[in-house]
Protein backbone atom coordinates (compact mmCIF):
# COMPACT_ATOMS: atom_id res chain seq x y z
CA UNK A 1 0.00 0.00 0.00
CA UNK A 2 1.25 3.64 -0.85
CA UNK A 3 1.86 6.18 2.31
CA UNK A 4 -1.52 8.09 2.85
CA UNK A 5 -0.70 11.50 3.28
CA UNK A 6 -1.22 13.42 6.12
CA UNK A 7 -4.41 13.92 6.25
CA UNK A 8 -4.84 17.09 8.61
CA UNK A 9 -6.49 19.91 6.89
CA UNK A 10 -4.42 23.19 6.54
CA UNK A 11 -5.99 26.81 7.03
CA UNK A 12 -8.57 27.04 3.92
CA UNK A 13 -8.00 29.77 1.66
CA UNK A 14 -11.42 32.13 1.98
CA UNK A 15 -12.87 33.32 -1.03
CA UNK A 16 -12.55 37.42 -1.46
CA UNK A 17 -16.61 37.20 -1.24
CA UNK A 18 -18.98 34.20 -1.18
CA UNK A 19 -22.31 33.30 -0.78
CA UNK A 20 -24.85 36.39 -0.77
CA UNK A 21 -22.33 38.95 -1.37
CA UNK A 22 -21.09 37.03 -4.16
CA UNK A 23 -24.62 36.18 -6.07
CA UNK A 24 -25.51 39.82 -5.77
CA UNK A 25 -21.96 40.84 -7.56
CA UNK A 26 -22.42 37.98 -10.17
CA UNK A 27 -26.03 39.42 -10.43
CA UNK A 28 -25.17 43.03 -10.49
CA UNK A 29 -22.38 42.87 -13.09
CA UNK A 30 -23.54 45.03 -16.40
CA UNK A 31 -20.47 43.96 -18.61
CA UNK A 32 -19.87 46.26 -21.91
CA UNK A 33 -19.53 46.10 -25.44
CA UNK A 34 -16.28 43.36 -26.09
CA UNK A 35 -16.32 43.01 -22.05
CA UNK A 36 -16.26 39.75 -20.34
CA UNK A 37 -16.13 39.41 -16.21
CA UNK A 38 -15.34 36.23 -14.62
CA UNK A 39 -15.31 34.60 -11.08
CA UNK A 40 -13.15 31.76 -10.25
CA UNK A 41 -15.26 29.30 -8.15
CA UNK A 42 -12.44 26.85 -7.43
CA UNK A 43 -10.55 24.47 -9.15
CA UNK A 44 -11.50 24.59 -12.83
CA UNK A 45 -15.18 26.54 -11.49
CA UNK A 46 -16.20 30.07 -13.48
CA UNK A 47 -19.13 32.38 -13.88
CA UNK A 48 -18.44 34.13 -16.82
CA UNK A 49 -20.53 36.71 -18.15
CA UNK A 50 -21.01 38.95 -21.30
CA UNK A 51 -23.00 41.50 -22.32
CA UNK A 52 -25.66 39.44 -23.60
CA UNK A 53 -24.69 35.93 -21.85
CA UNK A 54 -23.66 34.13 -18.16
CA UNK A 55 -22.69 30.96 -17.75
CA UNK A 56 -21.31 28.34 -16.00
CA UNK A 57 -18.45 25.73 -16.19
CA UNK A 58 -17.14 22.85 -14.48
CA UNK A 59 -18.22 24.09 -11.09
CA UNK A 60 -17.22 21.75 -7.78
CA UNK A 61 -18.76 23.08 -4.65
CA UNK A 62 -19.71 20.69 -2.46
CA UNK A 63 -17.42 18.33 -0.33
CA UNK A 64 -18.12 14.76 -2.26
CA UNK A 65 -14.59 14.19 -3.26
CA UNK A 66 -13.80 14.94 0.80
CA UNK A 67 -16.30 12.45 1.63
CA UNK A 68 -15.69 10.08 -0.77
CA UNK A 69 -11.72 9.92 -0.25
CA UNK A 70 -11.08 10.15 3.31
CA UNK A 71 -8.86 7.49 5.12
CA UNK A 72 -7.42 6.69 1.50
CA UNK A 73 -4.20 6.86 -0.02
CA UNK A 74 -5.43 10.26 -1.48
CA UNK A 75 -7.26 12.26 0.43
CA UNK A 76 -9.08 15.15 -0.97
CA UNK A 77 -8.21 17.95 1.29
CA UNK A 78 -9.48 21.14 0.75
CA UNK A 79 -7.60 23.61 0.20
CA UNK A 80 -9.75 26.92 -1.13
CA UNK A 81 -13.43 27.40 1.26
CA UNK A 82 -16.31 26.81 -1.48
CA UNK A 83 -17.39 30.50 -1.96
CA UNK A 84 -20.97 29.35 -2.79
CA UNK A 85 -23.23 25.96 -2.42
CA UNK A 86 -25.28 24.09 -5.20
CA UNK A 87 -28.73 25.71 -4.02
CA UNK A 88 -27.62 28.87 -4.08
CA UNK A 89 -27.34 28.83 -7.81
CA UNK A 90 -31.10 29.67 -8.48
CA UNK A 91 -30.72 31.92 -12.09
CA UNK A 92 -28.71 29.58 -13.92
CA UNK A 93 -29.09 29.03 -17.42
CA UNK A 94 -26.17 27.55 -18.85
CA UNK A 95 -23.83 24.67 -16.85
CA UNK A 96 -20.85 23.07 -18.56
CA UNK A 97 -19.38 20.44 -17.46
CA UNK A 98 -16.11 19.16 -19.47
CA UNK A 99 -15.96 15.36 -18.00
CA UNK A 100 -17.08 13.06 -15.45
CA UNK A 101 -14.52 13.55 -13.18
CA UNK A 102 -16.17 15.01 -9.96
CA UNK A 103 -14.53 17.84 -9.47
CA UNK A 104 -15.71 19.16 -12.95
CA UNK A 105 -19.38 17.22 -12.78
CA UNK A 106 -20.10 17.47 -9.14
CA UNK A 107 -22.57 14.95 -7.65
CA UNK A 108 -22.93 16.98 -4.56
CA UNK A 109 -24.07 20.02 -6.06
CA UNK A 110 -24.86 19.34 -9.87
CA UNK A 111 -28.30 18.26 -9.10
CA UNK A 112 -29.07 20.64 -6.63
CA UNK A 113 -28.08 23.07 -9.06
CA UNK A 114 -31.08 22.04 -11.67
CA UNK A 115 -32.90 21.68 -8.82
CA UNK A 116 -32.62 24.97 -7.62
CA UNK A 117 -32.51 26.54 -11.41
CA UNK A 118 -35.59 24.78 -12.97
CA UNK A 119 -34.75 26.52 -16.10
CA UNK A 120 -31.39 25.78 -16.36
CA UNK A 121 -29.98 23.06 -18.98
CA UNK A 122 -26.42 20.90 -18.72
CA UNK A 123 -23.84 20.94 -21.72
CA UNK A 124 -21.71 18.09 -21.49
CA UNK A 125 -19.81 15.32 -23.49
CA UNK A 126 -22.36 13.13 -25.21
CA UNK A 127 -20.26 10.24 -24.04
CA UNK A 128 -21.27 10.96 -20.43
CA UNK A 129 -25.13 11.10 -20.58
CA UNK A 130 -25.97 8.32 -19.03
CA UNK A 131 -23.50 8.66 -16.39
CA UNK A 132 -25.02 11.83 -15.56
CA UNK A 133 -28.68 10.11 -15.60
CA UNK A 134 -27.17 8.36 -12.48
CA UNK A 135 -26.30 11.35 -10.63
CA UNK A 136 -30.42 12.08 -10.33
CA UNK A 137 -30.34 14.56 -13.64
CA UNK A 138 -33.24 14.76 -15.77
CA UNK A 139 -31.80 13.61 -19.17
CA UNK A 140 -34.02 15.83 -20.78
CA UNK A 141 -32.24 18.80 -19.09
CA UNK A 142 -28.65 17.51 -20.68
CA UNK A 143 -27.61 18.53 -24.12
CA UNK A 144 -24.44 16.90 -25.86
CA UNK A 145 -21.78 17.13 -27.96
CA UNK A 146 -19.55 14.91 -29.48
CA UNK A 147 -16.60 17.07 -29.83
CA UNK A 148 -15.13 18.59 -32.77
CA UNK A 149 -18.80 20.13 -33.51
CA UNK A 150 -20.31 23.74 -32.93
CA UNK A 151 -23.48 23.90 -31.34
CA UNK A 152 -25.79 27.46 -30.40
CA UNK A 153 -26.46 27.50 -26.62
CA UNK A 154 -28.75 30.58 -26.11
CA UNK A 155 -26.39 33.40 -27.14
CA UNK A 156 -23.46 31.33 -27.08
CA UNK A 157 -21.76 30.35 -30.35
CA UNK A 158 -20.33 26.98 -28.40
CA UNK A 159 -17.35 24.71 -30.28
CA UNK A 160 -16.26 21.64 -28.42
CA UNK A 161 -12.93 20.84 -28.55
CA UNK A 162 -11.51 17.32 -27.48
CA UNK A 163 -9.43 16.80 -24.47
CA UNK A 164 -6.75 14.00 -23.80
CA UNK A 165 -7.26 12.84 -19.87
CA UNK A 166 -4.81 11.27 -20.40
CA UNK A 167 -6.00 9.98 -24.02
CA UNK A 168 -8.89 10.99 -26.44
CA UNK A 169 -10.52 8.07 -26.00
CA UNK A 170 -12.76 8.53 -28.95
CA UNK A 171 -15.52 6.13 -30.32
CA UNK A 172 -17.38 6.13 -33.37
CA UNK A 173 -20.77 5.99 -31.26
CA UNK A 174 -20.12 8.42 -28.62
CA UNK A 175 -17.54 10.52 -29.66
CA UNK A 176 -14.70 11.71 -27.24
CA UNK A 177 -15.58 11.67 -23.48
CA UNK A 178 -13.26 14.67 -22.40
CA UNK A 179 -14.12 18.02 -24.02
CA UNK A 180 -13.33 21.70 -23.60
CA UNK A 181 -15.02 24.68 -24.75
CA UNK A 182 -14.57 27.40 -27.17
CA UNK A 183 -17.35 30.19 -26.58
CA UNK A 184 -18.28 32.90 -29.01
CA UNK A 185 -20.04 35.65 -27.71
CA UNK A 186 -20.19 39.31 -27.85
CA UNK A 187 -17.29 39.64 -29.92
CA UNK A 188 -15.10 37.58 -27.56
CA UNK A 189 -13.68 34.27 -27.74
CA UNK A 190 -13.22 31.99 -24.80
CA UNK A 191 -11.32 28.71 -24.61
CA UNK A 192 -11.69 26.24 -21.56
CA UNK A 193 -9.78 23.69 -21.57
CA UNK A 194 -11.33 21.33 -19.25
CA UNK A 195 -8.47 19.07 -18.17
CA UNK A 196 -6.17 18.21 -20.90
CA UNK A 197 -2.66 17.22 -21.73
CA UNK A 198 -0.91 18.60 -24.69
CA UNK A 199 -1.44 16.46 -27.68
CA UNK A 200 -0.76 16.15 -31.47
CA UNK A 201 -3.59 18.55 -33.11
CA UNK A 202 -4.39 20.74 -29.57
CA UNK A 203 -2.81 23.51 -31.18
CA UNK A 204 -3.76 23.11 -34.55
CA UNK A 205 -7.62 23.07 -33.30
CA UNK A 206 -7.15 26.25 -31.37
CA UNK A 207 -5.43 28.23 -34.09
CA UNK A 208 -8.53 28.48 -35.68
CA UNK A 209 -9.97 30.46 -33.44
CA UNK A 210 -8.66 34.02 -32.34
CA UNK A 211 -8.90 33.55 -28.82
CA UNK A 212 -9.26 36.20 -26.10
CA UNK A 213 -8.68 34.01 -23.25
CA UNK A 214 -7.49 30.64 -22.73
CA UNK A 215 -8.20 28.63 -19.51
CA UNK A 216 -5.32 26.03 -18.78
CA UNK A 217 -4.77 23.76 -16.24
CA UNK A 218 -0.97 24.27 -15.00
CA UNK A 219 -1.36 21.32 -12.24
CA UNK A 220 0.53 18.48 -14.10
CA UNK A 221 1.50 15.54 -12.46
CA UNK A 222 4.12 13.46 -10.64
CA UNK A 223 5.31 10.03 -10.13
CA UNK A 224 2.95 9.32 -7.21
CA UNK A 225 0.07 10.96 -8.75
CA UNK A 226 0.87 8.70 -11.33
CA UNK A 227 0.74 5.47 -8.86
CA UNK A 228 -2.12 6.49 -7.40
CA UNK A 229 -4.17 6.39 -10.75
CA UNK A 230 -4.51 10.47 -10.84
CA UNK A 231 -5.46 11.52 -14.30
CA UNK A 232 -2.35 14.02 -15.30
CA UNK A 233 -2.68 17.43 -16.69
CA UNK A 234 -0.33 19.56 -18.51
CA UNK A 235 1.79 21.13 -16.40
CA UNK A 236 2.99 25.30 -16.23
CA UNK A 237 5.55 25.28 -18.50
CA UNK A 238 3.36 22.60 -20.89
CA UNK A 239 0.60 25.62 -20.91
CA UNK A 240 2.74 28.66 -21.48
CA UNK A 241 4.10 26.37 -24.17
CA UNK A 242 0.55 25.90 -25.68
CA UNK A 243 0.23 29.48 -25.38
CA UNK A 244 3.10 30.64 -27.24
CA UNK A 245 1.67 28.59 -29.95
CA UNK A 246 -1.92 29.29 -30.18
CA UNK A 247 -1.25 32.94 -28.61
CA UNK A 248 -4.42 33.98 -26.95
CA UNK A 249 -4.70 37.68 -25.66
CA UNK A 250 -4.18 36.87 -22.53
CA UNK A 251 -3.97 33.04 -20.29
CA UNK A 252 -5.81 31.98 -16.72
CA UNK A 253 -4.33 28.87 -14.83
CA UNK A 254 -6.54 26.89 -13.64
CA UNK A 255 -6.84 23.43 -11.62
CA UNK A 256 -5.16 24.38 -8.53
CA UNK A 257 -5.21 25.19 -5.22
CA UNK A 258 -7.89 22.73 -4.35
CA UNK A 259 -7.22 19.63 -2.95
CA UNK A 260 -3.44 19.31 -1.01
CA UNK A 261 -2.51 16.11 -3.09
CA UNK A 262 -2.75 17.58 -6.53
CA UNK A 263 -2.07 20.88 -6.51
CA UNK A 264 0.78 23.45 -8.43
CA UNK A 265 2.08 26.59 -7.12
CA UNK A 266 0.50 29.13 -9.43
CA UNK A 267 3.59 31.65 -8.44
CA UNK A 268 5.64 29.10 -10.67
CA UNK A 269 3.13 29.12 -13.65
CA UNK A 270 3.41 33.35 -13.44
CA UNK A 271 7.09 33.05 -13.64
CA UNK A 272 7.15 31.01 -16.49
CA UNK A 273 4.77 33.13 -18.65
CA UNK A 274 6.83 36.26 -17.47
CA UNK A 275 9.54 35.08 -18.75
CA UNK A 276 8.02 33.52 -22.14
CA UNK A 277 6.28 36.99 -22.29
CA UNK A 278 3.48 35.61 -22.24
CA UNK A 279 0.26 37.91 -20.70
CA UNK A 280 -1.56 36.02 -17.61
CA UNK A 281 -4.15 36.66 -14.80
CA UNK A 282 -4.14 35.31 -11.78
CA UNK A 283 -7.93 35.25 -10.07
CA UNK A 284 -8.78 34.65 -6.53
CA UNK A 285 -11.17 33.22 -5.78
CA UNK A 286 -14.54 33.98 -5.73
CA UNK A 287 -13.06 38.28 -6.96
CA UNK A 288 -14.49 39.73 -10.20
CA UNK A 289 -11.85 40.03 -12.74
CA UNK A 290 -12.65 42.48 -15.74
CA UNK A 291 -11.09 42.50 -19.12
CA UNK A 292 -11.88 44.15 -22.52
CA UNK A 293 -11.12 43.03 -25.91
CA UNK A 294 -8.84 45.78 -27.19
CA UNK A 295 -10.95 47.59 -30.35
Amino acid sequence: MLPSQNQTSPVLIEPVQRGATLLQDIASAQPGPGEVMLWWLGQSGYAIKTASALWYVDLYLSEHLTAKYANTDKPHIRMTAAPLRGPDLTDVQWLFASHKHSDHLDPGSAPQILAASPQARLILPTAIIDYATTLGLDRARLIGTRGDETIQVGPLTVHSIPSAHPALDYTEESGYPFLGFVFQVDGLTLYHSGDTLVYDGLADRLRRFEIDIAFLPINGTNERLLRLGTPPNMNAEEAVALACEVRPRLVIPHHYDMFTFNTADVRDFERIASAAGVPCAVLRCGARFSWRRPS
